[in-house]
């Protein structure tokens, strides 16, 4: 097949209508093409909860945009093309990791009904050599495709892309997290379509976001000079953290991390940082002081302090941390000085206020293993806290979680728009039809 990449024509903006209500499928498409969307997909959720249903009313409300029937089809290829064409799709996704004969039966159902057949590489164990037999096979478009709970690890999209690319001259599509930045550089790499989900449908304004990319696909980058710098993991994971909400981490971690009884000392608290931990004991203040000296700037010092009645921290520590750039103190134990901890404006988030202190013994240990507010942390674990309490993330999982709250935030601003739009949260979420049977 002619390569079709690197053309300066219009390249074709396709947006993945991945929720599970049809009419909530047909206003976010309203909403897309008229911000500049080409296509509309059909996302495997809808086909799950609306069967071909989903196409036909896709293809009723929109008679002059292609369909795509996002089937991730495995077996029975002829037929699952079949109907998916005949309920009006133009073009059909189907799986790479499908065994040939059901690809070969699929390619040969869809130039019999007219339809275009893309092929989605995603979790093949050689991307770049399937990609190559796709395109032997004769597919009309490879999808490059880093699946959602894979973009949460931090598998990145671009780079495989980039691979594929230089491998094949079949169409390429692109989908996995795509944003406005990303879908310039996909273009810029040889992508003809640009698939968005999650960053179109779960706006609070579809239209504009739409908008945004599609003006990014259009302009274009100049090349990989000219990028950004690659910002390093920890400020990736910092930045989302900062974005979110504890709640939306909450959701993130099936309701996990969540520390018991420890609230923030005044409202309008945010705090993120990396855990510096500290083991003491009743009334004992030196090992908590003493972490002002371990902990570097953003880091969270995190205290068990085992009593109620007694504060190992108070104003002038507070300062101290201040002062260095230390992000914030949480503790499962006592403060004092709030008053004077609420002028700094120093996040402290602790279980008990009382006016008393104990005594600089030097029990207790730095950076071991400790739990607070019931929750294990270990050093370097992160730290987030802000008007609802307090969440600790492990550090194996902290980039995962991050992006997964952030996915909770986003469906979260849409919904928020559709009940501004007169509708109730059941209404949005179509809830007595999904309350389990």
């Amino acid at each position: 097949m002619a390569s079709m990449k690197g053309k300066k024509e219009r390249k074709i903006l396709q947006v993945a209508l991945d929720v599970l209500e049809l009419e909530r499928a047909v206003e976010i498409g309203k909403e897309s093409i008229e911000g500049g969307a080409d296509w509309l997909e059909a996302g495997t959720p809808l086909i799950k909860s609306e069967g071909m249903n989903a196409i036909r009313t896709l293809k009723d409300a929109f008679r002059d945009v292609k369909i795509v029937a996002d089937m991730k089809t495995m077996d029975t290829g002829a037929i699952e093309v079949e109907m998916a064409a005949k309920s009006g799709a133009s073009v059909v996704s189907i799986l790479a990791v499908a065994d040939n004969a059901v690809i070969e039966e699929a390619i040969k159902s869809a130039r019999k009904y007219g339809v275009a057949i893309m092929v989605d590489i995603m979790n093949v164990d050689d991307p770049v050599r399937r990609a190559k037999e796709m395109e032997e096979m004769g597919v009309d478009y490879v999808c490059v495709h880093v699946g959602i709970d894979q973009q949460m690890q931090g598998m990145d999209t671009l780079n495989l892309l980039e691979k594929v690319s230089a491998a094949i001259n079949t169409q390429l599509a692109v989908a996995g997290g795509v944003d406005a930045e990303m879908a310039s550089e996909a273009v810029n790499l040889g992508a003809e379509v640009i698939i968005v989900g999650g960053n179109i449908t779960r706006s609070a304004n579809v239209k504009e976001s739409t908008t945004k990319i599609r003006e990014s696909m259009d302009l274009g980058i100049a090349g990989k000079e000219e990028r950004k710098r690659m910002k390093t993991l920890d400020e990736q994971i910092f930045e989302l953290f900062m974005d979110v909400s504890t709640p939306n981490i909450s959701d993130a971690m099936h309701r996990k991390g969540v520390m018991r009884g420890i609230k923030p000392l005044f409202e309008d608290i945010k705090l993120v940082g990396k855990a510096v931990t500290v083991q003491t004991f009743e009334g004992d203040w030196a090992k908590p002081v003493e972490a002002t000296d371990v902990a570097k700037e953003g880091d969270v010092i995190v205290v068990y302090a085992g009593s109620k009645d007694v504060a190992p921290w108070g104003e002038l520590a507070s300062w101290s941390c201040k002062q260095k750039g230390i992000a914030g103190f949480v503790i499962d134990g006592a403060v004092r000085d709030v008053d004077e901890i609420r002028r700094l404006r120093f996040p402290v988030f602790a279980k008990y206020i009382v006016p008393n202190a104990g005594e600089p013994k030097g029990f207790g240990e730095l950076n071991a293993e400790i739990k607070c507010g019931g929750e294990e942390v270990k050093p370097g674990d992160w730290i987030i806290g802000d008007d609802n309490g307090v969440v600790v993330v492990p550090k194996e999982r902290a980039y995962e979680i991050a992006r997964r709250a952030k996915e909770v935030w986003k469906n979260e601003e849409r919904v928020r728009e559709e009940i501004k739009s007169g509708k109730t949260l059941s209404q949005v979420l179509d809830l007595y039809k999904w309350e389990k049977k």
